[in-house]
């Protein structure tokens, strides 16, 4: 099998890759309902030495930058509540969390959630965090472009492999609202 972007050894259908993945998105690929169908959701195996995105690009190909996502926990707080969230905006840019995110979740505060609370609420690896498998009550915000994409290229749960999804998947998952802005320019 060929990936639908980028150039991977190692290409399978999610389904058939269920071993390498973590087992909230194990769970979810296999109880998958979406639209499209789980065999469109493809795995590529890739070594958890390149999985931050910088590395990635500089070992897979920088023209993977415009196409792919990264998924990050963020925490709301108001009135001593608080609100964790996913956010999947594109690779080349940064969450907007005390602009987009703290008036999305309704909160006076918001900032990235410790990563031991990433990863302890979603089971899945710190720089592998993924929307597929996410606790079904959490909001999900979703930048528009990457929603718009053919496909986008996001972790797998764990530093080792990545998922490849038509754009649209992430519009359609759970508590998902697609949000223009949510990603804004990063420091560069």
């Amino acid at each position: 099998m060929r990936a639908p972007l980028g150039r991977f050894d190692v290409v399978s259908p999610a389904p058939e890759a269920l071993d390498l993945l973590v087992p909230p998105v194990a769970d979810a690929v296999r109880g998958w309902r979406g639209a499209v169908p789980a065999d469109e959701l493809v795995h590529v195996d890739t070594d958890p030495r390149w999985a931050d995105t910088a590395a990635f690009l500089e070992h897979y190909g920088p023209d993977l930058l415009d196409r792919s996502a990264n998924c990050v926990v963020v925490a709301g707080r108001r009135g001593g509540e608080t609100t964790l969230a996913a956010c999947l905006v594109p690779s080349a840019t940064r969450v907007d969390v005390n602009g987009v995110v703290r008036r999305r979740l309704g909160a006076r505060k918001a900032s990235f959630a410790p990563a031991d609370t990433a990863t302890g609420e979603t089971g899945m690896e710190y720089g592998g965090i993924t929307p597929i498998g996410l606790p079904a009550a959490w909001p999900l915000l979703v930048d528009a472009v990457v929603a718009d994409l053919p496909y986008v290229l996001v972790g797998s749960g764990s530093r080792r492999g990545k998922l490849i999804v038509p754009g649209k998947v992430f519009a359609a998952l759970p508590n998902a609202v697609v949000v223009e802005g949510l990603g804004v320019a990063a420091a560069g």
